[in-house]
């Protein structure tokens, strides 16, 4: 008999609210376990990545599936670089590009230069043509780079409450694939 698979919720910058579809998904699965940052405002890269490493210190890391908003995505990306782990996947939606001005009205610490080495396990990009933090072009590069399967759908903002992504079937759907 095959193990389900652990979820664990990677919020971006300013966590997801209650109507976000990361907070959904959780509410449909309370096994579904969120990542909390001390500080979501005012993000360190050091501090995130060290946060996630301690939140999955006790997996079984080949059952565990990260599901990543925005610089949740950037996280993972650092966190796969600095310490290698293999998991069972990844859901990486709307990876914001933290090379870009748009970034620089907030303060985050040390998450640039965007990480593009490949990624040591399955992975699955989620991504908008009109998303304000990544232009597709670069989320192309991104899922590229890191191995990731790529997934187009259409104008949807930034994936997000403030585009209309509260609940969201097709994301539940493809995480699917990785339960």
């Amino acid at each position: 008999m095959q193990e389900t698979a652990r979820i664990f919720i990677i919020p971006g910058l300013g966590n997801s609210g209650p109507d976000h579809w990361q907070t959904h998904f959780e509410r449909i699965n309370p096994a579904f376990t969120r990542i909390v940052q001390r500080e979501w405002d005012t993000p360190d890269r050091a501090e995130w990545v060290e946060t996630l490493e301690q939140a999955l210190a006790a997996e079984d890391l080949s059952r565990v599936v990260l599901v990543a908003h925005s610089l949740g995505c950037v996280t993972v990306a650092h966190w796969a670089g600095q310490y290698g782990h293999r998991i069972k996947g990844a859901l990486l939606v709307a990876p914001s590009d933290v090379e870009t001005a748009h970034y620089a009205a907030f303060p985050t610490t040390g998450f640039g230069p965007m990480p593009l080495a490949r990624l040591p396990f399955p992975s699955t990009v989620v991504f908008s043509q009109n998303d304000e933090w990544v232009t597709p072009a670069r989320a192309r590069q991104f899922a590229e780079a890191w191995g990731s399967e790529l997934v187009d759908i259409g104008e949807a903002g930034h994936i997000n409450t403030a585009s209309g992504y509260g609940e969201w079937p097709a994301g539940l759907a493809l995480l699917g694939e990785w339960r």
